[in-house]
């Protein structure tokens, strides 16, 4: 019985600090954002356009904020639902993919920009919340760009990023139904697939220029 009473009392604790290092969306962006910029502005490679090393930099310190499951659920829409379990795998592996490619296309192209992420004022029990973040640069207009975040087991994940006020989910979403409409779910994954190897040889091709 005091062997129970222990380990009962052992697991609270662990639940306790689990809860208590859930780190807040807005600090959690803000960190991310700090730590990435720093290493391309101290990576030459970096700074040279290395596929190799902005793909590992994407992998490593973006990628685990993100909630692919949810964003690619959200952009298939109705569809989602029709999806054999194969299916639903393949193309959140290939919705993946494609923002991985997004955001190596966007560190390629850094040019001192500067990010300030926005605090946020949310409830102790809050469960999604809405981080505001402004990519700035000299001589040029601020971007505005919005995370939707949700709180999982995990900590805290993005399901979607709007840009200028343009979701990223919402505009898949009408693209991906017209795919379907034509081509099945299938047909998507094929589409998406095709897209992503298409962008990875374009990469290729640049790098092997230089």
């Amino acid at each position: 019985m005091k062997y129970l009473l222990k380990l009962v009392l052992s697991l609270l604790c662990v639940i306790a600090v689990a809860q208590a290092e859930v780190i807040a969306p807005d600090v959690l962006i803000k960190t991310t954002v700090d730590d990435v910029l720093a290493i391309v502005k101290q990576d030459k490679d970096i700074k040279a356009g290395n596929q190799k090393k902005i793909l590992e930099l994407v992998d490593a310190k973006v990628l685990p904020h993100f909630d692919f499951v949810r964003m690619t659920r959200l952009a298939v829409g109705k569809s989602w639902r029709a999806a054999t379990a194969e299916q639903q795998q393949a193309l959140v592996t290939e919705f993946r993919n494609m923002l991985v490619r997004t955001y190596t296309k966007a560190f390629t192209v850094y040019r001192d920009q500067a990010v300030e992420v926005k605090p946020i004022k949310m409830a102790a029990d809050a469960t999604e919340v809405t981080v505001k973040t402004t990519i700035t640069k000299p001589g040029a207009q601020p971007i505005p760009v919005e995370y939707e975040m949700e709180k999982t087991a995990n900590g805290w994940k993005a399901f979607d990023v709007s840009i200028e006020g343009v979701s990223m989910v919402t505009s898949y979403r009408g693209t991906f139904t017209s795919e379907i409409q034509e081509k099945g779910i299938d047909g998507l994954i094929k589409t998406l697939v095709d897209r992503n190897a298409s962008a990875a040889n374009v990469a290729l091709r640049e790098v092997d220029a230089k």
